[in-house]
C-alpha cells in the first residue's frame, strides 16, 4: 500500500539522506547570499512602488518627497544590518531574535518575538509571490488574469524545492538571484550613463497626472502621510532577520560568514533600492492604486489609467528603450527573483519552528527533520498559511503590504534591546581591554539600532493600523497565547510523567484476556502469544450477539480442547464494546493492585479499502480500553496475503497434528500452538 506514495515522494523529493550527511547541506557565502538574502534584495521591486502609491494620496505635488523618503529607508536598512552583524557573531545556534530575547529579556519576550517572526515569514511568502505575479503579468498578460491560481501554483513549487533540501534549493536559487542583480545593476549603470550624456528619459506614465483623495494637504496631515510612505518603504528591510535564524546553515566559521553575508546584503540592497528609486523619480514614473486613494489620469482623455506596469518594469522599459531585449530580461528576472525571495521565509520559518519546538512552545513534530534533512513539517505549514493568505487577498500586493513589516520591526526592536543587555552582562565580567572595547562598540551599535527600530515600529503601528495592520496585531497575541498554552501543556505532562520510586513496583498479578470473535488463525496466534507471556490468569471472552453462533463457538472450542477457558458475555442489545468494557472494569474492581492485559487479534491488510472492511470493532474497543487505568492493550497482528509484509515472500509455516477429544485437528505453527497435547 505504501509503495505508490513512496515512489511519488522519491520522484518529487529525491532519495532520503542519512543524518551523517547533514554537513553536506551547509552553505558557503556565495550560496548563502541568494538563499537568505533574496527577500531583502527583491524588495526593490515593490518597496519604491509602495512609496509612490502612498505619496500619490496627496497628489502629484507630494512626489518630490520621494528621494527623501528613499534616503530614510536606506539609512534604516544600514542601521539594521550593522546591528544584526553583532547578533550573528554572538548567537550562532539559529535561534536568532528568539534566542536573543529569551536569554536576555526572559521567556515571554522570546515568545513575543517568535510570534511576530512567524507571522511575518508567512506574509513574506504571500507578498513576494503575489508581487512576482504582478511583475510577470506586465510581460505575460495571461498571468495577470489568473494571478491567484498562478501564485498558489508557485507556492506549491517552492514547497517541493525546499522539501528536497537546503543545498539543492540553494543551487536552484543562486543563479536567478545573481542574474537579477546583474539586470538591476546593468539598468542602473546604463540609465545613469544615458542621463549623463543628456538623454531625456521619460517613463510611459510621465505624461499622466496623479490625483489623490487628499490633495493639497499640509502641516500635520502631510507629516503623517510622509511617515506612512516611509513605513511602506520599510518593506525593503524584510528578510534581514532571516540570516540570524539561518546561521546553522553556514559553513564554519558560522558567525563570521553570516556577518559577511549580512554586510554584502546591506550594501547590495541599499544600492539597488536607491538606484531604482532615483531612476523612478528622474524619469517621472508614476503608480497609483484607487483602493488606496490615488488615481492615474490621462489628461488628454480624462480617463483613469488602471493598467500601468510595475515601477521596475516602467524604469526598465525607459532605460532600455534603445535595447528592448534587456527590458524583457529585467522584467523576467524581477518576477523570478520575487518568486525565489519567498525562499528566505522557507529557510527561516522551519528553523525557527524547530527551535521553538525544541523549547516546547510548538508541537515536537516541527523539530524533526524529513528524509532530505529539511524541517518538512514547518515547510508544509508555511506553504499552507501563505496559500490561504494569497487566496483571501486575491494576490493583491498593496492589500497584503499593509499587514507587512509590523512583526519584523517588533523582532528588530526587542532583539536589539536584548543585545544591549547581552553586552552589559559580558562587560560586567571585566574582560581584557581589547575585548572590552569591542563589546562597547557592539553595544553602541545595538543601542542605536534599538532606538531607531523602536521609533520606526511606532510609526508603522500608527500609520498602518487602520489599513490592515490591526489583523497582525490580533494574530500575534493569539499565536503568543497558543505557544504559551503548548508550553504549559508540555510542562504539565513532563511533571506528570516524571519517574518516582513507586513507579518501579511490580503489579501483584497480571490477568490476561483474549478477545475472540471466531476460531481462526488470528485467534489461535493471539491465544498462543498470551500463553507465552505467562500471565497469572488467562481466559478468552466473546460477546454473544447471536445465541446460535455463540453455542457453535463454544462447541468448537470444547472440541478442539483448547487449554484456555472461554467465557461468553451476553449482549441483549447486540453491543460488543460495552460488555467487554464492563467485564474488564469488574476484573479491575476485584483486584485494584493487579493489571489486566487485553489481547486483540487484528488483520494486517495491504489495500486502503480493506481497512474499511476489517478491524473496525477492534479499533473502537482499543480506543475505549486505552482510557481504563490499569489496563494494557496488546494487538496481535495477523498479516493477510495482501499486506506488504508477505508480498513476494510468503511465510513458511509448519503444520502440526494432534489428537483432541473431537478428533484430529491441524494447527499452523505461524498461528501459534495452544494445545497442551503439543
Amino acid at each position: 500500500m505504501s509503495k505508490a506514495p513512496d515512489l511519488v515522494k522519491r520522484l518529487l523529493l529525491g532519495r532520503a539522506l542519512r543524518s551523517a550527511q547533514q554537513h553536506e547541506q551547509l552553505l558557503p557565502k556565495r550560496l548563502a547570499l541568494p538563499v537568505f538574502a533574496s527577500d531583502a534584495l527583491s524588495s526593490v521591486a515593490y518597496a519604491p512602488q509602495e512609496i509612490l502609491i502612498t505619496l500619490g494620496i496627496a497628489g502629484l505635488a507630494a512626489y518630490h518627497f520621494t528621494p527623501w523618503v528613499g534616503l530614510a529607508v536606506i539609512g534604516i536598512l544600514l542601521v539594521v544590518v550593522a546591528s544584526y552583524r553583532q547578533n550573528v557573531r554572538a548567537y550562532t545556534s539559529g535561534g536568532g531574535d528568539f534566542e536573543v530575547a529569551t536569554e536576555n529579556l526572559g521567556g515571554n519576550w522570546g515568545v513575543l518575538v517568535a510570534s511576530a517572526l512567524l507571522v511575518d515569514y508567512v506574509l513574506t511568502v504571500a507578498v513576494s509571490v503575489s508581487s512576482a505575479m504582478e511583475n510577470l503579468g506586465a510581460f505575460v498578460h495571461i498571468i495577470e488574469e489568473h494571478k491567484v491560481l498562478a501564485a498558489i501554483a508557485v507556492v506549491a513549487l517552492l514547497t517541493v524545492l525546499n522539501l528536497r533540501g537546503l543545498k539543492e534549493s540553494g543551487f536552484a536559487f543562486a543563479i536567478p538571484t545573481y542574474l537579477f542583480m546583474f539586470g538591476i545593476f546593468s539598468m542602473m549603470i546604463w540609465g545613469f550613463t544615458r542621463l549623463s550624456f543628456g538623454a531625456d528619459l521619460k517613463a510611459e506614465t510621465a505624461g499622466y497626472q496623479v490625483q489623490g483623495s487628499h490633495a493639497d494637504i499640509a502641516g500635520f496631515a502631510l507629516i503623517f502621510l510622509l511617515l506612512r510612505a516611509f513605513a511602506s518603504g520599510c518593506a525593503a528591510l524584510t528578510g534581514v532577520e532571516a540570516i540570524s535564524n539561518g546561521v546553522p546553515a553556514f559553513k564554519k566559521p558560522k558567525g563570521q560568514n553570516a556577518a559577511t553575508t549580512l554586510l554584502m546584503l546591506g550594501l547590495v540592497a541599499a544600492t539597488m533600492f536607491g538606484g531604482i528609486t532615483a531612476l523612478a523619480f528622474i524619469t517621472d514614473a508614476k503608480f497609483a492604486d484607487p483602493a488606496q486613494g490615488s488615481h492615474l489620469v490621462d489628461p488628454a482623455t480624462g480617463r483613469d489609467v488602471s493598467d500601468q506596469d510595475p515601477i521596475v518594469a516602467q524604469v526598465a522599459h525607459t532605460v532600455f528603450s534603445n535595447f528592448p531585449p534587456m527590458f524583457g530580461y529585467v522584467t523576467l528576472m524581477t518576477a523570478l527573483v520575487l518568486i525565489l525571495a519567498a525562499n528566505t521565509a522557507y529557510n527561516g520559518f522551519p528553523v525557527l519552528g524547530s527551535v521553538l519546538a525544541q523549547n516546547r512552545y510548538l508541537p515536537r513534530q516541527l523539530h524533526t527533520r524529513g528524509d532530505r534533512l529539511a524541517f518538512s513539517n514547518g515547510i508544509i505549514i508555511l506553504a499552507t498559511m501563505a496559500g490561504l493568505l494569497i487566496y483571501a487577498y486575491d494576490a493583491d500586493v498593496t492589500r497584503l503590504i499593509q499587514l507587512y513589516i509590523v512583526g519584523v520591526f517588533v523582532s528588530f526592536t526587542v532583539s536589539q534591546i536584548g543585545m544591549v543587555r547581552h553586552w552589559n552582562r559580558l562587560l560586567a565580567r571585566r574582560p581584557e581591554l581589547a575585548a572590552r572595547r569591542q563589546m562597547q562598540r557592539s553595544r553602541a551599535i545595538n543601542a542605536f539600532g534599538a532606538v531607531i527600530t523602536g521609533i520606526v515600529l511606532v510609526v508603522v503601528l500608527i500609520t498602518k493600523f487602520t489599513h490592515g495592520a490591526y489583523i497582525v496585531c490580533i494574530a500575534m497575541p493569539m499565536l503568543f497565547m497558543l505557544m504559551k498554552a503548548i508550553r504549559r501543556h508540555y510542562d504539565r505532562i513532563g511533571r506528570e510523567l516524571e519517574a518516582t520510586g513507586e513507579d518501579i513496583v511490580l503489579p501483584a498479578r497480571n490477568h490476561a484476556i483474549v478477545l475472540v470473535s471466531k476460531i481462526h488463525k488470528p485467534t489461535l496466534r493471539a491465544l498462543a502469544y498470551a500463553r507465552a507471556t505467562r500471565p497469572s490468569t488467562l481466559e478468552a471472552i466473546t460477546v454473544s450477539v447471536d445465541a446460535q453462533e455463540a453455542r457453535q463457538l463454544q462447541e468448537t472450542w470444547d472440541r478442539l480442547d483448547l487449554p484456555v477457558p472461554l467465557k461468553i458475555l451476553d449482549s441483549p442489545y447486540r453491543e460488543i464494546t460495552r460488555p467487554v468494557l464492563e467485564y474488564v472494569k469488574s476484573v479491575r474492581r476485584r483486584s485494584p493492585r493487579d493489571v489486566v492485559t487485553v489481547f486483540i487479534p487484528e488483520y494486517v491488510v495491504g489495500h486502503w479499502w480493506e481497512h474499511l472492511l476489517h478491524n473496525q470493532s477492534a479499533l473502537r474497543l482499543k480506543g475505549r480500553l486505552l482510557f481504563q487505568p490499569g489496563v494494557m492493550v496488546t494487538s496481535v497482528p495477523w498479516q493477510l496475503v495482501s499486506s506488504d509484509r508477505l508480498k513476494g515472500r510468503p511465510e513458511q509455516v509448519a503444520r502440526r497434528t494432534y489428537e483432541s477429544g473431537g478428533g484430529r485437528s491441524d494447527v499452523t505453527a505461524g498461528g501459534g500452538s495452544v494445545s497442551d497435547h503439543d
